[in-house]
């Protein structure tokens, strides 16, 4: 399930391409399944088409679902991409670490920010359920 936090500084259609990519990830939506069609999801999610179409077109373009012309968008097999993404993501944090380590920000300092950021998640997750 995809849900909408219109307090949520990111807009809409992000929300919907971040969830449904959670859900692609976690296993919930297996790969090469249908997923709704855009009109479907709109009237499910009382949101304009546009705003899904936007979030379909962007995932298919990260390789998370792919499109069969006439029968709709399908989940995409992930190992691989998920293996270069993580490399492309550890990558950039190495380089923020390495800045704010150059800024005098403390080993320890950073390490806390980023379990404050794991436990935010966590409680936001819980909150979900």
């Amino acid at each position: 399930m995809i849900s909408i936090n219109y307090r949520d500084s990111r807009p809409i259609y992000e929300q919907i391409k971040d969830g449904l990519k959670t859900l692609m990830l976690a296993g919930a939506i297996a790969k090469d399944e249908k997923l709704p069609s855009v009109r479907d999801m709109a009237v499910k999610m009382s949101i304009n088409p546009n705003t899904i179409q936007r979030a379909y077109r962007e995932l298919e373009a990260e390789g998370f679902i792919y499109s069969v012309s006439g029968k709709g968008s399908f989940a995409s097999g992930r190992s691989d991409l998920d293996e270069k993404k993580r490399a492309e993501l550890d990558g950039k944090l190495k380089e923020v670490i390495e800045r704010l380590l150059q800024m005098g920000v403390s080993a320890g300092d950073i390490t806390a920010f980023v379990n404050k950021c794991l436990e935010e998640r966590a409680d936001d997750q819980m909150h979900r359920y």
